[in-house]
């Protein structure tokens, strides 16, 4: 069993990883327009 500390920094590792690669996936599908639009989308 992992400590808690252990368990906080994975999850908090994999959820900025996830965050960040479904940005670029907005960022890719909305680049036709212009950046306030994707921003709003996601947000």
């Amino acid at each position: 069993m992992l400590p808690p500390l252990v368990k906080t920094v994975l999850l908090l590792t994999a959820s900025n990883v996830f965050m960040t690669l479904a940005w670029y996936a907005h960022l890719k599908e909305l680049s036709h327009k212009p950046w306030i639009v994707a921003a709003l989308v996601s947000g």
